[in-house]
């Protein structure tokens, strides 16, 4: 298989549970629920996404024609960004796959190629494919009326509000934790405030911020 690549980098994990942990980033192109063109954004089944996923141009990006190549690009990223540092052995490296949508490329080659190079793997979805076994954290972000499939996992984190989307449909899902996430953009002062007065009348839920546009960060 070819993997299909928009950016690799090296930063901090955002949003979500597990927010402030140094991260590589890895991007893959393409989803299955907008093409990413901006023509498209009207009729798309999601077409709030903040992301540019189209192509293999970005940073560290292109195509990568087995699972260990890829791997091993990770690799670099993660022991370039520690040259120097005193703790490169003493801390578990971490890889966030996300996208687009990675599950169309996250196959069991790769999450194997990602633990032969002592990676715990992070994948953010939409739920919308079945998470294949072994990945170490499994963050859903639904996505409107489209249906999920992975149905358990570590964090659910819903982008907030959402008509199609509402918190109460997913309460029973088996996740460790609950999340709303405000949606960004012109409404984003208004979504924060709703999504804190939810959370605050239902406490199953917690606030994600996207911490890392709070400060200017990739």
């Amino acid at each position: 298989m070819t993997y299909h690549v928009k950016e690799m980098f090296y930063t901090l994990q955002g949003e979500g549970c597990r927010a402030g942990r140094a991260s590589v980033f890895l991007r893959f192109a393409g989803c299955n629920l907008w093409s990413g063109l901006e023509r498209d954004r009207e009729n798309a089944l999601c077409n709030f996404c903040d992301t540019d996923f189209v192509g293999t141009d970005g940073v560290a990006g292109g195509r990568f024609e087995s699972p260990q190549s890829l791997a091993l690009a990770v690799r670099k990223i993660w022991q370039d960004a520690q040259i120097g540092s005193q703790e490169l052995g003493s801390v578990l490296p971490y890889v966030v796959c996300t996208g687009g949508e990675p599950l169309l490329q996250l196959d069991s080659a790769l999450i194997t190629a990602l633990h032969d190079e002592k990676f715990e793997i992070a994948v953010e979805t939409n739920g919308s494919i079945e998470a294949p076994d072994g990945i170490d954290w499994v963050c859903v972000s639904p996505k409107g009326e489209v249906p999920i499939v992975q149905l358990t996992g570590h964090e659910l984190k819903l982008v907030y509000p959402q008509k199609n989307a509402l918190p109460e449909s997913f309460d029973h899902l088996k996740f460790e934790h609950f999340l709303l996430q405000p949606m960004d953009g012109v409404d984003v002062k208004n979504n924060t405030s709703r999504a804190v007065q939810y959370c605050l009348s239902h406490p199953k839920w917690r606030l994600s911020l996207q911490t890392h546009k709070l400060l200017g960060i990739p």
